[in-house]
């Protein structure tokens, strides 16, 4: 047998010895069901992700803790996977500026096979390992910033390489993997391994393996950004008000929280914008403090962003 047959031999046994690879019982016959029963099957599967994500609560907030940390010394959050693990990492990032007023820069998703990969798959794209780390380089990832690998079975040498370059810069790295073998785990500070089962349909990790990854960075990105201030009580007030809808939002926001009028929430809008862009939380602190743009700014700062503290401070 030729070195590269048994390599790939091994591969091949190492692969069946995955979770996410693995045969599931309660789907054994799942071909021959009604529509009705098939989704059925489906959704009592589904209904084991959110419980497989609550037994690593603690894992994910330590995590949280260290973006966090990052963010407030001018770090950034990436994450990186390949097909739906990455374009679950791409979405979440790309929403974090209009829900929270962040730079685009702040959070990001990097997917193997580039923007293509978003809409089409470019599958062979994962098993470039340099591929990740030349990724992170063009973007100046140091140590200062944080990689979350997200990877259903763990194997994805795109993700791998990426993971060993940032380890190596001695930046903080986690990993969101649903292999209890996962080679991502080697490699990390925070190990997030949720174990939600086989796969209704075998292998096919877009399921419940990407439910349990997009419910853990809903978690990562909200309560990050909730440490920084940017919600108040559970409303986000650090939203960009880019559009005319987003615009009545803040508006509304500005009367809910402050009582006023819908003419002086108005008014403390337009004057909280330097140039065109309009700043909510600005315009909160400018009618809740009674005072102008510059001193509610200051506030602010001195709040760490936080408004509670801010309303604290005036009760």
């Amino acid at each position: 047998m030729a070195p590269t047959d048994r390599g790939q031999n091994a591969q091949a046994d190492q692969l069946e010895q995955y979770t996410t690879e693995q045969r599931n019982e309660a789907s054994a016959g799942i071909d021959s069901k009604t529509s009705l029963e098939i989704v059925r099957i489906i959704n009592t599967e589904d209904k084991k992700v959110p419980l497989a994500v609550e037994k690593i609560l603690p894992e994910v907030a330590a995590l949280v803790d260290d973006v966090v940390a990052s963010f407030k010394k001018g770090g950034r959050l990436f994450y990186i996977g390949a097909g739906t693990s990455g374009r679950l990492g791409v979405l979440d990032a790309s929403e974090c500026p209009p829900t929270y007023g962040v730079e685009p820069g702040m959070v990001r998703g990097l997917i193997a096979g580039g923007q293509a990969a978003l809409t089409t798959s470019v599958e062979s794209a994962e098993d470039r390992a340099g591929d990740g780390v030349a990724e992170l380089q063009a973007a100046g990832f140091s140590a200062a910033d944080v990689l979350v690998g997200i990877t259903a079975s763990g194997s994805a040498p795109y993700v791998l390489g990426a993971l060993d370059y940032a380890k190596s810069l001695g930046a903080v790295t986690g990993a969101i993997s649903c292999n209890a073998n996962s080679k991502t785990f080697e490699r990390v500070r925070h190990p997030l391994y949720v174990d939600v089962g086989p796969e209704v349909v075998t292998g096919s990790t877009r399921m419940k393996s990407g439910t349990a990854q997009k419910l853990i960075l809903n978690m990562i990105s909200t309560a990050s950004m909730i440490r920084l201030g940017k919600v108040y009580k559970n409303l986000m007030v650090d939203l960009r008000p880019v559009n005319h809808k987003l615009i009545l939002r803040s508006i509304r926001l500005v009367r809910e929280i402050t009582g006023c009028t819908e003419e002086r929430a108005r008014e403390a809008l337009e004057a909280s914008a330097e140039g065109s862009v309009k700043e909510p939380k600005t315009a909160m602190v400018m009618v809740l403090a009674g005072v102008g743009r510059e001193r509610a700014r200051e506030l602010l700062e001195g709040a760490d962003g936080h408004i509670s503290a801010i309303v604290e401070s005036l009760d």
